[in-house]
């Protein structure tokens, strides 16, 4: 229980016992960190079905692995015959949050915001139900109202009921205040803008919760606050843990780059082979987390499944079938078997295409690696080659100036590997 700006805010942990299904859930998969009035949300769900949020920024054409937590939420609601509310933030996004950033984010034009939008939503569209209209997504834009905004009108109205002393305590300022790193005035009003997008989807779309990460408890008890002093009406902020990973990285970050769920940017194989290379201390809260098996389902499995490896293919399966569908999980499990237990070429290992030209001309492989991101640079792959890390059809390379021809393929077919786990599909068109 503490104070805020003279309203009474009921924190409730998520260790609280809880009756009602969705809420339950939510707690048993480890959802929740932190809600400001968890008991009377409880009896809310219990009563009727509610309408809840969660903002996405826009700042790629595609979200990562990171943002599918939420997501999953957003799923579970669904499941639950409440109605999730995605804002995709085409608003916020001309400012960027600043909530666990060093620097400023880079700013983007509108226009490439819009097309961030567009595909942004295909996303949204496979892994959420959009048959039932009872549940089906409500998708909105926050620039709709925020680049409408009249700045006097909005200082009046809104911004009185923020005090610079409290906004100078929530973490995104203060650690950046703290490290001596500079912070604009455009990043600093980014609170007061998600906390009148609550306020916005309450008025309009009879939304009565906010959901974020646990970085944006700040914001998201702003906009609760706000509410209360406007509308003289209760709404909800409830925030999830931040994913933090047993070998201590950010969740959906590797050496290759950001773990993308659109299939353009991240192969549905390369997918399955993120969550079938989870570390062994991760593998049960990613089943908690990013699966739909029940959660005493899980239990029951992690008491007679020995086996870890079992259990990362079964992570994986269930994982790429939410975004990507049963049929490609299904076959980036073959494709990882055919590769790794017989040696042979995976049908859905990522694939690298070159034109007849360039095998008759010769292509110089280190370049050939380098360019097509294999590696990070021809200094890497020449490394791999002394290390004896990199293989075409299974056979080590040894010669640094190595030129793929013709005579390598099977069929206008060679598969390189590098390394153990990564493994590419060359194919002449």
């Amino acid at each position: 229980l503490f104070i805020y700006n003279n309203f009474c805010i009921i924190v409730v942990e998520s260790n609280c016992a809880m009756k009602n299904n969705f809420l339950l859930e939510m707690q048993s998969r480890g959802f929740i960190s932190q809600c400001t009035d968890l008991a009377n949300l409880e009896q809310y769900c219990n009563n009727k079905s509610i309408n809840g949020y969660i903002g996405f920024d826009c700042t790629a054409s595609s979200l990562h692995v990171g943002s599918l937590l939420q997501i999953m939420i957003l799923r579970l609601m669904q499941k639950y015959g409440h109605r999730p509310i995605v804002l995709l933030g085409g608003g916020t996004t001309l400012i960027g949050d600043p909530s666990g950033k060093d620097v400023t984010r880079k700013i983007l034009e509108k226009k490439e915001i819009d097309r961030n939008i567009k595909s942004i939503k295909k996303i949204f569209n496979k892994i959420l139900d959009t048959s039932d209209k009872k549940t089906k997504p409500i998708f909105v834009n926050n620039a709709d109202w925020l680049t409408k905004l009249n700045y006097i009108k909005f200082l009046r109205e809104i911004g009185s009921n923020f005090t610079i002393n409290k906004m100078l305590t929530f973490d995104s300022v203060k650690l950046r205040l703290e490290r001596e790193q500079s912070l604009s005035y455009m990043e600093f009003n980014y609170m007061i803008l998600q906390a009148y997008d609550f306020y916005q989807l309450f008025k309009t779309k009879n939304c009565i919760l906010q959901i974020g990460g646990s970085d944006q408890w700040g914001n998201i008890v702003n906009g609760v606050d706000l509410i209360r002093r406007i509308l003289k009406k209760n709404s909800f902020g409830l925030t999830t843990p931040l994913i933090t990973l047993a070998s201590g990285t950010k969740m959906g970050k590797t050496e290759k780059g950001a773990i993308w769920l659109n299939k353009e940017l991240f192969s549905s194989y390369d997918y399955w082979q993120f969550w079938r290379n989870t570390d062994d201390r991760d593998v049960k809260k990613f089943l908690y987390f990013f699966t739909d098996i029940k959660t005493q389902e899980i239990n029951n499995i992690y008491k007679n499944e020995k086996n870890i490896n079992n259990l990362k293919i079964l992570l994986a399966n269930e994982a790429t079938k939410i975004l990507h569908g049963e049929i490609a999980a299904k076959k980036a499990e073959k494709s990882a078997k055919d590769t790794f237990e017989s040696g042979g070429l995976g049908s859905d290992l990522p694939e690298i295409k070159v034109s007849s030209k360039e095998i008759n001309d010769g292509i110089n492989f280190l370049d050939f690696l380098a360019l097509n991101k294999i590696t990070t640079s021809k200094s890497e792959a020449r490394r791999a080659i002394n290390n004896k890390g990199l293989k075409i059809n299974n056979l080590l390379v040894v010669d640094e100036k190595k030129i793929l021809e013709k005579k390598d393929f099977n069929d206008k077919i060679l598969k390189i590997s590098f390394g153990k786990k990564k493994h590419y599909l060359v194919k002449i068109i």
